[in-house]
């Protein structure tokens, strides 16, 4: 059973939250207010924590950090009654893999936490066998009897998103919300420089393909063993 936490001071709300997602099968430890926050995170482990930004004392920006000094690993996402996109790239930058409103159905806030942990849960995987490559997202190593690719670390969470996406299309705009601070035009181009980067590095395996579908994103085809 997946352990999230939840800071969340709208008694409403986040009875709604909790409910919700312990009928969904989420064991949800929940707090009001940051305070105990700290200490519980440094005696109890947690796969997510769920964070709104307005809070008493102390904001939800300033929690996330004071809690990625204790626990780096532990993936977050935001959740803000306020529609303004400084708040949306604040976060990002934090390293929030998510960022979403409070208006949104319960049942989009379920599928946005099972898409984090499958994420989570994939880059702790040791290796893939990608055809005749071999990809490390822990040590950022793709390999191939040929030679051996030392990827960047945006390369690498570019390769494991396409590789996640299940052969599914994943949009440009998915691909910058989770990768860059904001889908800009700028990143926007950035974004096709790294793609290009990817297909050179599978330029020895003609079974790995990625596929641009103009103005929509891309799919990857490939063997996975």
């Amino acid at each position: 059973m997946y352990k999230l936490l939840l800071v969340e001071d709208d008694l409403d709300y986040g009875m709604v939250i909790q409910q919700y997602l312990t009928i969904c099968g989420f064991e949800v430890q929940w707090f009001t207010t940051p305070e105990q926050v700290i200490d519980t995170i440094t005696q109890k482990q947690f796969d997510l924590a769920i964070l709104d930004i307005m809070l008493p004392q102390k904001d939800g920006f300033t929690l996330s950090k004071e809690i990625h000094a204790i626990a780096p690993t532990l993936p977050f996402l935001f959740l803000t009654a306020k529609n303004q996109n400084i708040d949306r790239l604040m976060g990002l930058k934090l390293g929030a893999d998510d960022y979403i409103s409070k208006t949104c159905d319960p049942e989009e806030l379920k599928l946005r936490i099972e898409n984090i942990l499958k994420r989570t849960a994939t880059s702790k995987i040791e290796h893939y066998q990608l055809g005749s490559y071999t990809f490390n997202p822990i040590q950022l190593k793709l390999t191939h009897p040929t030679e051996t690719i030392r990827l960047t670390e945006r390369e690498r969470d570019l390769l494991l998103l396409l590789i996640t996406s299940n052969g599914q299309i994943i949009s440009r705009e998915e691909i910058l919300q989770k990768l860059w601070p904001s889908a800009d035009y700028f990143n926007g181009r950035s974004l096709d420089v790294f793609i290009t980067r990817l297909r050179k590095y599978f330029q020895h395996d003609d079974s790995i393909s990625i596929i641009s579908l103009r103005g929509i994103g891309f799919e990857i085809h490939l063997s996975l063993r």
